[in-house]
């Protein structure tokens, strides 16, 4: 079901663009998972350390207000599908920026995975043809490859310094707070002056606010739910499923996706499971 959600919000995105900017629709995402989300802070908000609150709303902006930004951004020049096999990099940068910034420890199988996985993706984009490869096509591609670092970030610093916030409270508080930043962009990129009636921008508002309730707010209340029944290792399967289920879609509105991009897929997944494999020893 995570897969299903998490993978699906990379064509809900193109959905979200066919009537409105970028910045409009990454804005009234995090505005519904916020409404969503805010009996939830609303309850839980004492409960966090006022020393922790800045923290709690920095990995807000990292892990969900700057990304959808970004993802929005680069599906105005990238596929859906595209979108959601780069998103796979993210397990990926997660060690990278742990090694670099808050010395975790990197292994041979870590060093292997990174390797493996940047590799499938360099192949990803030459399988893309000539088109993707040039430089307006690369900065989109590279808005995605800062989003997932970005990602990486964020899961390193919940790790270091929110260990013992809860993961919900962490989720509802971080989005609750960071919808008002989003409600500022939103009002200055004209949205409320739009004919809100009009059939063609209710629905991809609709799709942005079904971004917002499923891929952002019931998506992380799932993904918490499974850490704590069947573990972090488990829960991580999830990395699999997103990008296959984002191919599917772009097969299903015909987006390029064939043998060569679908077998830079499964490179860069295996270089994940190698980087996160775990030793027999252990």
């Amino acid at each position: 079901m995570l897969s299903v959600i998490w993978g699906s919000s990379f064509i809900l995105m193109k959905e979200g663009l066919l009537q409105l900017s970028a910045y409009q629709v990454a804005s009234l995402r995090i505005i519904f998972s916020g409404i969503v989300l805010l009996p939830s802070a609303i309850k839980h908000f004492k409960m966090i350390p006022k020393n922790k609150l800045g923290i709690v709303f920095l990995s807000g902006t990292l892990g969900s207000l700057l990304p959808a930004y970004l993802f929005c951004i680069a599906e105005q020049g990238v596929d859906s599908a595209l979108a959601g096999t780069l998103n796979s990099l993210t397990p990926i940068f997660v060690i990278i920026i742990g090694a670099l910034f808050f010395n975790s420890k990197v292994t041979a199988n870590k060093i292997i995975g990174i390797f493996t996985s940047f590799t499938g993706s360099i192949l990803l984009l030459l399988s893309k043809g000539e088109p993707m490869q040039e430089s307006q096509n690369l900065f989109y591609v590279g808005l995605i490859v800062v989003a997932t670092a970005i990602y990486g970030t964020n899961v390193n610093m919940v790790h270091r310094h929110l260990s013992e916030v809860g993961s919900l409270q962490i989720a509802a508080v971080s989005l609750v707070l960071n919808a008002i930043p989003a409600l500022v962009v939103l009002v200055f990129t004209g949205y409320f002056g739009l004919p809100l009636t009009d059939t063609r921008i209710l629905w991809s508002t609709g799709a942005a606010a079904i971004l917002g309730i499923f891929g952002s707010a019931i998506a992380s209340i799932i993904f918490y739910m499974l850490v704590k029944r069947a573990g972090t290792v488990f829960a991580s399967m999830v990395t699999y499923g997103i990008p296959v289920v984002a191919n599917i879609w772009g097969v299903i509105y015909k987006e390029e996706v064939g043998w060569k991009q679908e077998a830079c897929l499964a490179l860069m997944l295996f270089g994940v499971y190698i980087a996160n494999r775990i030793s027999k020893n252990k």
